[in-house]
């Protein structure tokens, strides 16, 4: 069976001609786009992916001695999914079978696994079926697929751009092989893009087009590690851009500038991107690196993120992190909320990236999460402590019947506004302050009253 035959696409012979428009004259069909005539025939040709596909390693292996069992590819667009699978197609001795989880239905799937079941039993042939965007399948459609996958009947290679742990059932991603894809470097790109510009028989080879080396880089660089993305819009500015007098057409910066003008963000609203990107802004500031973090701020900006989501990260980081080191971080934050809440994009950039900048230089202290969190952990698994009775509230009638307010000393009324007495009822530490900007002097300031509580509680016991 081709390559043609299992994917329906034309065959890639006769690329370049009919990019070129020359031909006898009869109608004929538009060809597939460069991106897809460029797709590798062999894993020698297959761009990127070493850390999955390198010598030796188990997918390559897997591949090549045709035992590939069920897995899951996941990564951004253009990073070689369907491709990987074509070439798994054309070396695999298994009935090969493509779905699209966007177009296909509960009643395909069926038939396909039907169909498995019976070739498995009749031929003893196993069957290996592709999925792409298969996380566009709802969970009872994924559910359909379990049985056949547990028994072998067929092989499940599913390709998503999202994460598969939470957008793929928990028992089919436990039995499948989860692989990462990462987007292409710039290097790999511009070998692609040059690949196409040579190749006679899927790319432009035949069509006496140049590029000069500034436009390749540049369309490699802003196609953020998509392969389509990139042979698109090389193969745009090789059929718009006009040949010159000895008929070659030469695709200058500018050229590649106008064929791919803006800069296209990998950004989700709700999957990976958003968390992920979300989650190295708070990182960058929690390292104290505030061009990273004026950066992955810049990429969510860029993206259209919610002003407000990410002045909520704002506040979290300020009292997290930075917490009483330095109490003017969480001020800051909560100023950029409500000025992020009033005024919007692309205005609000300037208060937020001020909190940004601000938190992300600030000394750091997690002192404040630490103790909070000590002390729930212990009123959950702790006896719950009585409030002591000079604590209690006296303001009502009957409360100094009760003995309620007994003995509370006012702290007021004391030298420095301070009187050592027992606030719980019980030996406990919570807080502990680091030597971190503002903290040493609450540091200094607590070991002195602590110091005095302790020297109290003995006097208390002697008598």
């Amino acid at each position: 069976m081709s390559e043609a035959d299992l994917f329906g696409t034309a065959p890639a012979s006769g690329g370049a001609e009919a990019v070129a428009g020359h031909g006898t004259g009869e109608a004929s069909p538009r060809p597939p786009p460069l991106a897809a005539r460029m797709r590798p025939r062999t894993l020698d040709e297959y761009v990127g992916q070493r850390h999955v596909l390198g010598p030796g390693l188990l997918l390559r292996r897997a591949i090549e001695a045709d035992r590939v069992q069920s897995l899951i590819l996941y990564g951004p667009p253009g990073t070689g999914k369907t491709s990987l699978a074509q070439l798994i197609a054309t070396r695999t001795r298994c009935r090969f079978e493509r779905l699209n989880g966007v177009e296909s239905s509960v009643a395909d799937l069926r038939r396909v696994l039907q169909s498995a079941a019976h070739r498995l039993a009749n031929t003893g042939m196993p069957t290996l079926l592709f999925i792409d965007e298969i996380h566009r399948f709802n969970r009872a459609q994924q559910d359909v697929l379990l049985p056949d996958v547990e028994s072998g009947a067929v092989r499940l290679i599913g390709a998503t751009t999202h994460n598969p742990f939470f957008f793929v059932n928990a028992p089919l991603v436990s039995r499948s092989t989860v692989f990462e894809l990462q987007p292409l470097s710039e290097d790999d790109l511009a070998g692609l893009l040059q690949r196409a510009l040579s190749d006679p028989e899927r790319g432009l080879g035949m069509l006496r087009v140049e590029a000069e080396p500034g436009a390749i880089r540049h369309l490699a660089r802003v196609s953020d590690g998509d392969a389509r993305k990139a042979l698109n819009s090389l193969e745009i500015a090789a059929l718009t851009t006009p040949a010159g007098a000895d008929g070659t057409v030469r695709i200058d910066l500018a050229a590649a500038e106008q064929c791919i003008q803006r800069k296209a963000i990998v950004y989700d609203g709700d999957g990976d991107a958003h968390y992920d990107t979300a989650s190295a802004f708070i990182k960058s500031m929690r390292g104290g690196d505030p061009d990273a973090a004026l950066y992955w701020l810049a990429k969510m900006i860029h993206a259209g993120e919610d002003p407000r989501f990410i002045t909520r990260r704002l506040l979290v980081h300020a009292a997290e992190d930075v917490g009483l080191a330095d109490p003017m971080a969480l001020v800051l934050a909560e100023a950029a909320h409500r000025a992020a809440e009033g005024i919007g994009w692309p205005e609000a950039r300037i208060p937020v990236a001020e909190a940004a900048i601000y938190i992300a230089t600030a000394p750091k202290s997690h002192s404040v999460i630490r103790a909070i969190d000590a002390a729930l952990e212990d009123v959950r698994s702790g006896r719950t402590l009585p409030v002591p009775r000079h604590l209690r509230d006296a303001h009502y009638a009957g409360a100094q019947r009760l003995g309620h307010g007994e003995g509370y000393l006012y702290p007021h009324d004391h030298p420095g506004h301070h009187v050592a007495q027992d606030y719980l009822g019980a030996a406990r530490r919570f807080y502990e302050p680091t030597e971190q900007g503002v903290e040493r002097k609450i540091k200094e300031r607590l070991e002195k009253w602590r110091a005095a509580a302790a020297a109290s509680a003995q006097e208390g016991a002697g008598a």
